[in-house]
């Protein structure tokens, strides 16, 4: 493996990741700047399943994947010799996803002798905030996923501690299952957004504080209380309009992501939150966070759309950190589905 390259600044970087269900390659030079961002999304073949089925996103990687790296580097007008390592997503994610991209990496870092950097999953949803505009510690994270909801501390650059996280439901999983009760199609982030703007809140949703000096996020009950409010309403040979719960539900989630970022980015003295993930692409979050730190001094960052989703660009914003530090890899390196932030 070829560490002279470490020493270089601007670095060129080819990032993969692989961890759910999108294919996705860029080249990123110096952390910040994106030459290419190329994702091949499976949303279609997944559909019909109401949700991500593991063996099918491994074989649609495996497809797909030599494509993605030749079109992001095509994009990118640059040749594997000026490429100065290759990063990768090592975990969390789906096991089986996860090799495809940690191979393909691998792969590439030894036919051109490049260093291998490995990528945590949502550190690269942290640091795509990278890609707008620099850092100001100590900063705040919210991220919010189908997967993840945390909120994450950065006293300094890559160091991260969780003070916050769900303790059953994260927020995107949330969405999905309300999605499926109202028998709209996957995915059901983006289906309950748009038709809660469409609606009133009109329905006493419960809403989780948890003890009142915690950070911590559940969304299990309210989940429960959405399919439990259609049952009953079906049972009384009553109509709740779809676009009424939507706005409801959300309202729920919102206000308790909203108001627990904004004590905590109090209480812990930060100079900038960011939101990451692919509930970041929430309108109704957003706007919501942007009302709620439109007085304050603390810079709020929250990624374009393209960058809330997962892409491969954030994989190379957040190798730019691997890449300062010198963590490399090993060719031993796997996918690791269960891989702690900190």
């Amino acid at each position: 493996m070829n560490t002279n390259k470490q020493q270089k600044e601007n670095e060129i970087i080819l990032a993969i990741e692989t961890s759910c269900d999108e294919t996705a390659a860029a080249v990123v030079q110096g952390g910040q700047e994106v030459l290419s961002n190329v994702v091949a999304s499976q949303i279609e073949s997944h559909q019909r399943f109401g949700g991500v089925v593991p063996e099918l996103a491994s074989r649609h990687h495996t497809e797909n994947i030599t494509f993605v790296i030749e079109e992001a580097m095509e994009k990118a007008n640059i040749t594997f010799e000026q490429l100065d390592a290759v990063a990768v997503t090592e975990g969390p994610g789906l096991v089986g996803a996860l090799l495809v991209g940690v191979n393909a990496a691998k792969a590439v870092a030894y036919a051109h002798q490049l260093p291998l950097l490995p990528v945590h999953h949502i550190s690269g949803h942290i640091q795509a905030a990278r890609l707008l505009r620099p850092w100001r510690y100590p900063a705040l994270s919210l991220v919010v996923s189908g997967g993840h909801t945390e909120l994450i501390l950065l006293k300094d650059e890559g160091e991260y501690e969780v003070i916050g996280q769900t303790r059953d439901d994260a927020a995107g999983e949330a969405y999905d299952k309300v999605a499926r009760t109202l028998e709209l199609p996957y995915p059901g982030g983006p289906q309950i957004d748009r038709l809660a703007e469409k609606g009133n809140k009109t329905l006493d949703l419960p809403i989780a504080w948890l003890e009142s000096d915690s950070f911590d996020f559940s969304f299990s009950g309210l989940k429960s209380a959405v399919i439990n409010t259609l049952h009953n309403a079906k049972q009384r040979g009553e109509t709740i309009r779809p676009e009424d719960m939507a706005a409801s539900f959300q309202h729920s989630v919102v206000t308790v992501l909203t108001e627990k970022t904004k004590r905590a980015a109090s209480q812990h003295h930060v100079q900038q939150v960011v939101v990451a993930g692919g509930v970041a692409a929430n309108n109704g979050l957003r706007s919501a966070l942007r009302d709620a730190f439109s007085d304050s001094d603390i810079e709020l960052t929250i990624p374009p759309l393209s960058l809330c989703t997962d892409n491969a660009a954030m994989i190379g914003a957040a190798a730019h950190v691997q890449w300062k530090k010198q963590h490399t890899a090993n060719w031993d390196l796997n996918g690791v589905p269960g891989l702690a932030l900190t």
